[in-house]
Protein backbone atom coordinates (compact mmCIF):
# COMPACT_ATOMS: atom_id res chain seq x y z
CA UNK A 1 0.00 0.00 0.00
CA UNK A 2 1.10 3.65 -1.06
CA UNK A 3 -0.96 6.64 0.64
CA UNK A 4 0.10 10.22 0.25
CA UNK A 5 -1.36 13.04 2.04
CA UNK A 6 -0.78 16.79 0.30
CA UNK A 7 -2.05 20.03 1.00
CA UNK A 8 -2.15 23.00 3.47
CA UNK A 9 -3.94 23.93 7.10
CA UNK A 10 -4.07 26.63 9.31
CA UNK A 11 -1.00 25.45 11.29
CA UNK A 12 1.40 26.84 8.02
CA UNK A 13 -0.83 28.64 5.70
CA UNK A 14 -2.29 32.37 6.12
CA UNK A 15 -6.22 32.83 5.45
CA UNK A 16 -5.65 34.26 1.92
CA UNK A 17 -3.55 31.51 0.66
CA UNK A 18 -6.14 28.72 2.41
CA UNK A 19 -8.79 30.55 0.10
CA UNK A 20 -7.35 30.67 -3.29
CA UNK A 21 -6.53 26.83 -2.77
CA UNK A 22 -10.12 26.44 -1.56
CA UNK A 23 -12.17 23.52 -3.37
CA UNK A 24 -16.14 24.21 -3.93
CA UNK A 25 -17.72 20.01 -3.83
CA UNK A 26 -18.33 20.61 -7.46
CA UNK A 27 -14.51 21.86 -8.43
CA UNK A 28 -13.31 19.03 -5.94
CA UNK A 29 -15.50 16.58 -8.16
CA UNK A 30 -13.93 17.78 -11.53
CA UNK A 31 -10.16 17.79 -10.28
CA UNK A 32 -10.47 14.59 -8.74
CA UNK A 33 -12.38 13.03 -11.55
CA UNK A 34 -9.36 14.73 -13.94
CA UNK A 35 -6.83 12.88 -11.89
CA UNK A 36 -8.56 9.55 -12.31
CA UNK A 37 -8.41 10.17 -15.97
CA UNK A 38 -4.70 10.86 -15.87
CA UNK A 39 -3.70 7.70 -13.17
CA UNK A 40 -6.84 5.25 -13.35
CA UNK A 41 -5.97 3.16 -10.63
CA UNK A 42 -5.38 5.89 -8.00
CA UNK A 43 -7.70 6.32 -4.59
CA UNK A 44 -8.44 10.01 -4.29
CA UNK A 45 -10.34 12.22 -1.12
CA UNK A 46 -10.47 15.67 -1.22
CA UNK A 47 -11.04 17.71 2.13
CA UNK A 48 -11.45 21.17 1.86
CA UNK A 49 -12.79 23.41 4.53
CA UNK A 50 -11.95 26.91 5.74
CA UNK A 51 -9.41 25.73 8.21
CA UNK A 52 -7.38 23.26 5.74
CA UNK A 53 -7.45 21.87 1.82
CA UNK A 54 -5.65 18.20 1.69
CA UNK A 55 -5.07 15.75 -1.25
CA UNK A 56 -5.10 11.94 0.07
CA UNK A 57 -4.01 9.05 -2.94
CA UNK A 58 -3.80 5.82 -2.51
CA UNK A 59 -2.71 2.72 -4.34
CA UNK A 60 -1.44 -0.69 -3.91
CA UNK A 61 1.26 -0.26 -6.49
CA UNK A 62 3.63 2.92 -6.84
CA UNK A 63 4.39 3.04 -9.90
CA UNK A 64 0.26 3.98 -10.59
CA UNK A 65 0.51 6.37 -7.59
CA UNK A 66 1.27 10.06 -8.58
CA UNK A 67 3.78 11.26 -6.42
CA UNK A 68 4.29 13.71 -4.09
CA UNK A 69 5.53 16.55 -6.61
CA UNK A 70 2.99 15.69 -9.33
CA UNK A 71 -0.11 16.43 -6.46
CA UNK A 72 1.48 19.30 -5.29
CA UNK A 73 1.80 20.72 -8.79
CA UNK A 74 -1.89 19.43 -9.65
CA UNK A 75 -3.88 20.88 -6.86
CA UNK A 76 -1.70 24.76 -7.81
CA UNK A 77 -2.79 24.10 -11.28
CA UNK A 78 -6.27 23.63 -10.84
CA UNK A 79 -6.43 26.98 -9.31
CA UNK A 80 -3.90 28.90 -11.75
CA UNK A 81 -1.38 29.64 -8.44
CA UNK A 82 2.09 29.67 -8.77
CA UNK A 83 4.39 26.64 -6.89
CA UNK A 84 6.89 29.90 -5.39
CA UNK A 85 4.10 31.46 -4.04
CA UNK A 86 3.15 28.26 -2.07
CA UNK A 87 6.25 26.39 -1.34
CA UNK A 88 6.70 26.90 2.00
CA UNK A 89 3.21 26.27 2.74
CA UNK A 90 2.17 22.95 1.46
CA UNK A 91 2.68 19.86 3.69
CA UNK A 92 2.67 16.40 2.91
CA UNK A 93 3.20 13.47 4.19
CA UNK A 94 3.12 9.44 3.30
CA UNK A 95 2.04 6.34 4.29
CA UNK A 96 2.50 5.79 7.81
CA UNK A 97 2.28 9.65 8.27
CA UNK A 98 -0.30 10.03 6.01
CA UNK A 99 -2.76 7.50 7.76
CA UNK A 100 -1.55 8.73 11.06
CA UNK A 101 -2.36 12.16 10.18
CA UNK A 102 -5.88 11.59 8.73
CA UNK A 103 -6.52 9.58 12.20
CA UNK A 104 -5.62 12.97 13.74
CA UNK A 105 -7.27 15.20 11.27
CA UNK A 106 -10.53 13.19 12.03
CA UNK A 107 -10.24 13.03 15.82
CA UNK A 108 -9.73 16.87 15.60
CA UNK A 109 -6.46 17.18 17.15
CA UNK A 110 -5.16 18.81 14.52
CA UNK A 111 -8.22 21.55 14.64
CA UNK A 112 -7.74 24.94 15.19
CA UNK A 113 -9.87 24.53 17.98
CA UNK A 114 -9.04 21.02 19.74
CA UNK A 115 -11.93 19.00 20.64
CA UNK A 116 -14.01 20.75 17.94
CA UNK A 117 -16.72 18.20 16.63
CA UNK A 118 -17.69 19.54 12.77
CA UNK A 119 -14.18 18.22 11.35
CA UNK A 120 -15.11 14.64 11.57
CA UNK A 121 -18.32 15.23 9.58
CA UNK A 122 -16.64 17.28 7.13
CA UNK A 123 -13.67 14.38 6.78
CA UNK A 124 -16.85 11.76 6.40
CA UNK A 125 -18.74 13.99 3.63
CA UNK A 126 -15.55 14.25 1.46
CA UNK A 127 -15.48 10.82 1.81
CA UNK A 128 -19.11 9.97 0.74
CA UNK A 129 -18.24 11.92 -2.16
CA UNK A 130 -15.19 10.49 -2.96
CA UNK A 131 -17.06 6.82 -2.85
CA UNK A 132 -20.53 8.04 -4.85
CA UNK A 133 -18.46 9.28 -7.35
CA UNK A 134 -16.12 6.39 -7.56
CA UNK A 135 -12.59 7.96 -6.69
CA UNK A 136 -12.62 5.78 -3.50
CA UNK A 137 -11.22 2.27 -3.32
CA UNK A 138 -10.58 -0.58 -1.02
CA UNK A 139 -7.46 1.20 0.69
CA UNK A 140 -9.36 4.81 0.93
CA UNK A 141 -12.26 3.03 1.90
CA UNK A 142 -10.52 0.96 5.00
CA UNK A 143 -8.81 4.31 6.08
CA UNK A 144 -11.86 6.87 6.02
CA UNK A 145 -14.03 4.63 7.79
CA UNK A 146 -10.84 3.58 10.31
CA UNK A 147 -10.37 7.08 10.73
CA UNK A 148 -14.63 7.22 11.81
CA UNK A 149 -13.73 4.57 14.56
CA UNK A 150 -10.33 6.40 15.98
CA UNK A 151 -12.71 9.40 16.41
CA UNK A 152 -15.43 7.86 18.17
CA UNK A 153 -12.17 6.26 21.02
CA UNK A 154 -10.98 9.87 21.19
CA UNK A 155 -13.97 11.12 22.23
CA UNK A 156 -15.30 8.20 24.44
CA UNK A 157 -11.87 7.58 25.78
CA UNK A 158 -10.64 10.73 26.75
CA UNK A 159 -12.21 14.18 27.85
CA UNK A 160 -11.30 15.99 24.92
CA UNK A 161 -14.86 17.17 23.74
CA UNK A 162 -16.38 17.45 27.41
CA UNK A 163 -15.52 21.22 28.04
CA UNK A 164 -16.87 24.10 25.85
CA UNK A 165 -14.05 26.66 24.33
CA UNK A 166 -16.49 29.13 22.22
CA UNK A 167 -17.57 32.19 24.27
CA UNK A 168 -21.22 31.57 23.07
CA UNK A 169 -20.79 27.81 24.37
CA UNK A 170 -19.32 28.85 27.54
CA UNK A 171 -21.76 31.73 28.55
CA UNK A 172 -24.97 29.19 28.06
CA UNK A 173 -23.57 25.92 29.30
CA UNK A 174 -21.60 26.53 32.05
CA UNK A 175 -22.49 30.27 33.28
CA UNK A 176 -26.20 30.59 32.14
CA UNK A 177 -26.74 27.11 33.60
CA UNK A 178 -25.22 28.07 36.99
CA UNK A 179 -27.82 30.80 37.54
CA UNK A 180 -30.66 28.42 35.93
CA UNK A 181 -31.70 25.26 36.38
CA UNK A 182 -34.26 25.42 33.55
CA UNK A 183 -34.53 27.82 30.45
CA UNK A 184 -38.17 26.30 29.15
CA UNK A 185 -40.01 28.87 31.48
CA UNK A 186 -37.47 31.93 31.01
CA UNK A 187 -37.93 35.18 29.12
CA UNK A 188 -34.65 35.09 27.18
CA UNK A 189 -33.53 38.30 24.91
CA UNK A 190 -30.94 38.33 22.25
CA UNK A 191 -29.52 41.91 21.03
CA UNK A 192 -27.86 41.54 17.90
CA UNK A 193 -27.66 39.24 14.44
CA UNK A 194 -24.40 38.23 14.17
CA UNK A 195 -22.12 35.32 14.27
CA UNK A 196 -21.87 35.07 18.41
CA UNK A 197 -26.10 35.16 18.43
CA UNK A 198 -26.52 32.63 15.91
CA UNK A 199 -24.42 30.62 18.11
CA UNK A 200 -26.07 31.85 21.00
CA UNK A 201 -29.54 30.30 19.67
CA UNK A 202 -28.27 26.87 18.61
CA UNK A 203 -26.84 26.46 22.39
CA UNK A 204 -29.86 28.09 23.96
CA UNK A 205 -31.93 25.37 21.76
CA UNK A 206 -29.90 22.75 23.21
CA UNK A 207 -30.13 24.06 26.51
CA UNK A 208 -33.95 23.74 26.63
CA UNK A 209 -34.99 26.90 25.82
CA UNK A 210 -38.78 26.95 24.15
CA UNK A 211 -39.08 30.80 23.14
CA UNK A 212 -36.33 33.98 22.09
CA UNK A 213 -36.71 37.20 21.17
CA UNK A 214 -34.06 38.70 19.09
CA UNK A 215 -33.69 42.87 18.50
CA UNK A 216 -31.81 44.29 16.31
CA UNK A 217 -31.58 48.19 14.29
CA UNK A 218 -31.81 46.09 11.49
CA UNK A 219 -35.46 44.11 11.60
CA UNK A 220 -35.05 42.84 8.05
CA UNK A 221 -31.98 40.76 9.38
CA UNK A 222 -33.55 39.96 12.79
CA UNK A 223 -36.51 38.43 10.72
CA UNK A 224 -34.11 36.43 8.39
CA UNK A 225 -33.17 35.10 11.40
CA UNK A 226 -35.39 34.24 13.28
CA UNK A 227 -36.95 32.38 9.69
CA UNK A 228 -33.79 30.30 8.85
CA UNK A 229 -34.20 29.24 12.88
CA UNK A 230 -37.65 28.56 13.20
CA UNK A 231 -36.95 26.22 10.02
CA UNK A 232 -33.92 24.73 11.17
CA UNK A 233 -35.39 23.90 15.08
CA UNK A 234 -38.91 22.72 13.84
CA UNK A 235 -40.49 24.65 16.29
CA UNK A 236 -38.90 23.42 19.33
CA UNK A 237 -37.41 26.94 19.71
CA UNK A 238 -39.87 29.58 18.77
CA UNK A 239 -37.46 32.75 17.60
CA UNK A 240 -39.83 36.29 17.42
CA UNK A 241 -38.31 39.41 16.38
CA UNK A 242 -39.19 43.05 18.27
CA UNK A 243 -38.97 46.35 16.95
CA UNK A 244 -35.29 48.14 18.18
CA UNK A 245 -37.32 50.99 20.43
CA UNK A 246 -38.87 47.98 21.99
CA UNK A 247 -35.46 47.09 23.93
CA UNK A 248 -36.09 49.24 27.05
CA UNK A 249 -39.30 47.63 28.22
CA UNK A 250 -38.06 43.72 26.63
CA UNK A 251 -34.23 44.71 29.46
CA UNK A 252 -37.41 45.34 32.04
CA UNK A 253 -38.76 41.51 31.67
CA UNK A 254 -35.86 39.78 30.43
CA UNK A 255 -34.31 37.10 33.19
CA UNK A 256 -31.41 36.46 30.30
CA UNK A 257 -30.24 38.98 28.04
CA UNK A 258 -27.39 38.00 25.62
CA UNK A 259 -26.07 41.07 23.46
CA UNK A 260 -23.71 40.15 20.40
CA UNK A 261 -23.29 43.98 18.64
CA UNK A 262 -21.20 45.38 16.50
CA UNK A 263 -21.93 48.97 18.16
CA UNK A 264 -18.62 50.93 18.88
CA UNK A 265 -20.02 52.69 21.99
CA UNK A 266 -22.70 50.86 24.70
CA UNK A 267 -25.80 50.43 23.53
CA UNK A 268 -27.17 50.23 27.19
CA UNK A 269 -25.42 52.72 29.42
CA UNK A 270 -26.06 52.62 33.49
CA UNK A 271 -28.38 56.24 33.16
CA UNK A 272 -30.89 54.09 30.93
CA UNK A 273 -30.66 51.10 33.13
CA UNK A 274 -30.72 52.40 36.07
CA UNK A 275 -34.64 52.78 35.99
CA UNK A 276 -35.46 50.41 33.68
CA UNK A 277 -33.94 47.99 36.70
CA UNK A 278 -36.26 50.18 39.60
CA UNK A 279 -39.11 49.52 37.63
CA UNK A 280 -38.69 45.88 37.25
CA UNK A 281 -41.26 43.60 38.55
CA UNK A 282 -39.97 40.71 38.36
CA UNK A 283 -38.32 39.01 41.05
CA UNK A 284 -35.10 37.41 41.11
CA UNK A 285 -31.99 37.35 39.05
CA UNK A 286 -31.32 38.90 35.35
CA UNK A 287 -28.68 37.90 33.76
CA UNK A 288 -26.82 39.72 31.09
CA UNK A 289 -24.04 38.20 28.85
CA UNK A 290 -22.25 40.86 27.08
CA UNK A 291 -20.49 38.47 24.22
CA UNK A 292 -19.57 42.57 22.06
CA UNK A 293 -16.33 43.53 21.87
CA UNK A 294 -16.59 46.29 22.54
CA UNK A 295 -18.91 46.17 25.16
CA UNK A 296 -22.59 46.59 24.85
CA UNK A 297 -23.68 47.00 28.31
CA UNK A 298 -21.66 49.89 31.08
CA UNK A 299 -19.71 47.79 33.38
CA UNK A 300 -21.39 49.58 36.46
CA UNK A 301 -24.34 47.77 35.57
CA UNK A 302 -23.34 45.11 37.44
CA UNK A 303 -23.35 46.23 40.35
CA UNK A 304 -26.99 46.52 40.74
CA UNK A 305 -28.38 44.13 42.76
CA UNK A 306 -29.79 41.31 41.73
CA UNK A 307 -27.93 41.84 38.28
CA UNK A 308 -24.93 39.98 36.86
CA UNK A 309 -22.95 41.14 34.44
CA UNK A 310 -20.53 38.75 32.72
CA UNK A 311 -18.28 40.18 29.58
CA UNK A 312 -16.00 38.60 26.98
CA UNK A 313 -13.27 39.15 29.27
CA UNK A 314 -14.92 37.37 32.24
CA UNK A 315 -16.33 34.36 29.63
CA UNK A 316 -12.91 34.32 27.82
CA UNK A 317 -11.04 33.28 30.88
CA UNK A 318 -13.49 30.17 31.33
CA UNK A 319 -12.60 29.55 27.67
CA UNK A 320 -9.38 28.96 28.17
CA UNK A 321 -9.36 27.20 31.32
CA UNK A 322 -11.16 24.93 29.32
CA UNK A 323 -8.92 24.46 26.34
CA UNK A 324 -5.84 23.99 28.83
CA UNK A 325 -7.80 21.34 30.02
CA UNK A 326 -8.94 20.11 26.34
CA UNK A 327 -4.53 20.09 25.70
CA UNK A 328 -3.72 17.93 28.81
CA UNK A 329 -6.06 15.22 27.13
CA UNK A 330 -3.64 15.08 24.25
CA UNK A 331 -1.23 12.54 25.29
CA UNK A 332 -4.24 10.16 25.85
CA UNK A 333 -5.71 10.87 22.98
CA UNK A 334 -1.98 10.81 20.92
CA UNK A 335 -1.22 7.00 21.97
CA UNK A 336 -4.94 5.83 21.15
CA UNK A 337 -4.17 7.27 17.37
CA UNK A 338 -0.92 6.06 17.27
CA UNK A 339 -2.68 2.26 18.22
CA UNK A 340 -5.17 2.53 16.00
CA UNK A 341 -2.87 3.82 13.22
CA UNK A 342 -0.54 0.46 14.46
CA UNK A 343 -3.40 -1.71 14.07
CA UNK A 344 -4.95 -0.24 10.82
CA UNK A 345 -1.82 -0.78 8.95
CA UNK A 346 -1.17 -4.18 10.55
CA UNK A 347 -5.08 -5.36 9.48
CA UNK A 348 -4.45 -4.25 5.72
CA UNK A 349 -1.30 -5.33 5.34
CA UNK A 350 -3.05 -8.85 6.25
CA UNK A 351 -5.33 -8.51 3.71
CA UNK A 352 -3.40 -7.63 0.78
CA UNK A 353 0.46 -9.83 2.20
CA UNK A 354 -2.37 -12.62 3.03
CA UNK A 355 -3.34 -13.68 -0.68
CA UNK A 356 0.43 -13.79 -1.95
CA UNK A 357 1.74 -15.44 1.33
CA UNK A 358 -1.16 -18.28 1.11
CA UNK A 359 -0.50 -18.62 -2.95
CA UNK A 360 3.34 -18.54 -2.75
CA UNK A 361 2.64 -21.53 0.07
CA UNK A 362 0.28 -23.33 -2.10
CA UNK A 363 2.57 -23.28 -4.92
CA UNK A 364 5.66 -24.68 -2.67
CA UNK A 365 3.30 -27.54 -1.63
CA UNK A 366 2.08 -28.25 -4.63
CA UNK A 367 5.82 -28.71 -6.17
CA UNK A 368 7.21 -30.52 -3.03
CA UNK A 369 3.94 -33.46 -3.20
CA UNK A 370 4.81 -33.76 -6.97
CA UNK A 371 8.19 -33.96 -6.00
CA UNK A 372 7.83 -36.02 -3.07
CA UNK A 373 5.30 -38.43 -5.26
CA UNK A 374 7.92 -38.99 -7.49
CA UNK A 375 10.79 -40.06 -5.34
CA UNK A 376 8.45 -42.16 -3.26
CA UNK A 377 7.46 -44.57 -6.05
CA UNK A 378 11.58 -44.84 -7.17
CA UNK A 379 11.94 -45.45 -2.89
CA UNK A 380 9.62 -48.27 -2.60
CA UNK A 381 10.45 -49.93 -5.53
CA UNK A 382 13.69 -50.26 -4.09
CA UNK A 383 12.59 -51.42 -0.78
CA UNK A 384 12.93 -48.75 1.30
CA UNK A 385 11.13 -48.79 4.61
CA UNK A 386 8.15 -46.74 5.67
CA UNK A 387 9.92 -45.60 8.34
CA UNK A 388 12.96 -43.74 5.96
CA UNK A 389 10.36 -42.51 3.55
CA UNK A 390 8.27 -40.50 6.35
CA UNK A 391 11.99 -39.03 7.49
CA UNK A 392 12.00 -37.71 3.97
CA UNK A 393 9.09 -36.65 3.76
CA UNK A 394 9.57 -34.36 7.03
CA UNK A 395 13.30 -33.44 5.67
CA UNK A 396 11.20 -31.70 2.41
CA UNK A 397 8.83 -29.97 4.84
CA UNK A 398 11.28 -28.09 6.81
CA UNK A 399 13.40 -27.77 3.52
CA UNK A 400 10.32 -25.85 2.46
CA UNK A 401 9.21 -24.13 5.30
CA UNK A 402 13.70 -22.86 5.56
CA UNK A 403 13.27 -21.26 2.31
CA UNK A 404 10.20 -19.52 2.36
CA UNK A 405 10.99 -18.25 5.79
CA UNK A 406 13.20 -14.83 4.79
CA UNK A 407 10.94 -13.75 2.02
CA UNK A 408 7.88 -14.01 4.27
CA UNK A 409 9.33 -12.52 7.74
CA UNK A 410 10.50 -9.62 5.65
CA UNK A 411 6.62 -9.23 4.04
CA UNK A 412 5.29 -9.38 7.73
CA UNK A 413 8.22 -7.03 9.31
CA UNK A 414 6.77 -4.47 6.46
CA UNK A 415 3.27 -3.34 7.56
CA UNK A 416 3.16 -0.47 5.24
CA UNK A 417 4.22 2.10 2.69
CA UNK A 418 6.02 1.49 -0.53
CA UNK A 419 8.95 -1.12 0.62
CA UNK A 420 6.43 -3.28 1.55
CA UNK A 421 4.17 -3.21 -2.00
CA UNK A 422 7.35 -3.73 -3.27
CA UNK A 423 8.04 -6.51 -2.06
CA UNK A 424 4.56 -7.90 -3.20
CA UNK A 425 5.39 -7.15 -6.30
CA UNK A 426 8.95 -8.64 -6.58
CA UNK A 427 7.56 -12.15 -4.56
CA UNK A 428 4.51 -11.94 -7.47
CA UNK A 429 7.05 -11.84 -10.13
CA UNK A 430 9.53 -14.28 -8.72
CA UNK A 431 7.60 -17.04 -8.33
CA UNK A 432 5.01 -15.95 -11.10
CA UNK A 433 1.98 -15.71 -8.65
CA UNK A 434 -0.76 -14.73 -10.38
CA UNK A 435 -3.51 -12.38 -9.12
Amino acid sequence: MIMHMIGCSHHQTPLHLRQRLAFSPEQANSALRSLKQRYPNVETVLLSTCNRVELYAAGDDPSLVPDVSFLQQFLLDFHHLNLAEYADHLKNCSDTAAVEHLFTVASSLDSLVVGESQILSQVKQAYEMSRTYQFAGPIVHAAFQHASLVARRVTNETEIHSRRVSVPSVAISEVAAEFFERFDDKDILIIGTGEMGEEALRYLQDAGATQVRIINRSIENARELAAKFEKEFMGSLRVSVELWDNLPIRLMTADLVISTTSAAEPIVTLAMFKPLHAQRKKQGTQLILDLAVPRDFEEPIGNLSNVYLYSVDDLQAACDRNVDFRRQQWPIARKIIAEETSRFLGDLHHRHAGPVIAALRAQANQIKIQELDRLKNRLLTQGVPDVSIDEISQSFERLVNKLLHPPLQSLREESAGEQQASLLIALKRLFNIRD
